[in-house]
């Protein structure tokens, strides 16, 4: 059976991950970019593949059973391009390091370490030994919003539960249960999440329905010292009301990993992420969708990955099945 890698930084994790692939498997690394027909070619033998995005040009590929993203985002997926008989799964395993993430923006967020490490070594003890200069916020007390409840919502319960916060979600599925979290509604229950949280986390997946999710009314909903954390995709959040609100102050701010702008794979020149100067305002915090990119993730994803290869040799149920095959 042949699985193709498809241009997705495949070098290294071949040599560290291929390996535990079972022999059935042969493994081939492709690059679309050649313009010598050679992916193509082999598409058209092709068992499975390894690759993040399928649109309507992709070449014709009568023998793919198995259409395996190496991440979770399937926004870049166009189903009714892929063959009928072609399943299509996802991988998580980045909810660790984004729910790290989470933790670690909100309690930045109200304890102000890096201001608080910044003044101290310019200026020592001059703000005072515990003067009301000194004073920060706790994160105990506080609500959190979670915007979709899914693998990461799931995690970010869970450690934000340990820090006394109280903690709500809103997802497409509301009778979902966790005792991590107090309160779960369905999308309807969004503009009461918005006006009750202390941080909302947007952690939903890009559809559609999600688009724009988070506009200027929804923004105005939050309260005045709510902070926004999108770990998302950049486009739930509208991008001109975002910029908005946090210059005008109407909300506290917003921890933003996830952008309106990204750069070609052979980018040469700067990209900027935003068509606004988000890093101007002292009120936001800018990451460069890196909160998953954690040194343990691509061994757990590509544990996955190869399991589900293996499966998929052996006829057995697929893990995170997104869509099953329709022959």
């Amino acid at each position: 059976m042949i699985v193709l890698l498809h241009d997705w930084n495949v070098g290294d994790r071949l040599a560290s991950y291929g390996r535990s692939l079972a022999p059935d498997w042969e493994v081939r690394v492709t690059n679309p970019d050649g313009g010598d027909g050679a992916f193509a070619a082999a598409l058209a033998e092709a068992d499975a593949i390894v690759a993040m995005s399928w649109d309507a040009d992709m070449p014709p590929a009568p023998k793919l059973r198995l259409l395996q993203l190496p991440g979770a985002g399937y926004d870049d997926i166009d189903f009714d391009a892929v063959p009928p008989q072609c399943a299509v799964c996802n991988t998580f395993e980045h909810e660790i390091g984004i729910a790290e993430y989470v933790l670690w923006a909100m309690l930045e967020w109200v304890t102000g370490f890096s201001r608080m490490n910044a003044e101290f070594r310019a200026d020592g003890w001059r703000g005072g030994l515990f003067s009301e200069h000194s004073l920060h916020g706790e994160l105990a007390g506080k609500t959190v919003g979670i915007v979709g409840y899914g693998h990461i919502g799931a995690e970010v319960a869970r450690r934000a539960r340990a820090f006394d916060v109280r903690v709500i979600a809103v997802t497409r599925s509301p009778l979902k249960r966790d005792e991590n979290v107090d309160r779960i509604a369905g999308l309807d229950g969004l503009d009461a999440l918005l006006g009750e949280s202390d941080f909302v986390v947007v952690a939903c997946p890009l559809t559609d329905a999600t688009h724009g999710l988070i506009d200027a009314v929804r923004l105005a909903r939050m309260k005045q010292t709510g902070v926004l954390i999108n770990v998302s995709r950049g486009t739930v959040v509208d991008e001109d009301a975002l910029y908005e609100a946090c210059h005008e102050r109407t909300i506290g701010g917003a921890v933003i990993d996830v952008w309106y702008n990204y750069p070609p794979a052979d980018i040469i020149e700067p990209v900027f992420p935003s068509r606004h100067p988000f890093h101007t305002l002292d009120n936001v915090y800018m990451t460069p969708h890196a909160s998953a990119w954690t040194e343990n993730l691509l061994g757990r994803r590509w544990a996955v990955i190869t399991a589900n290869l293996d499966r998929l040799a052996r006829g057995e149920p697929l893990l995170n099945l997104l869509r099953a095959p329709r022959d």
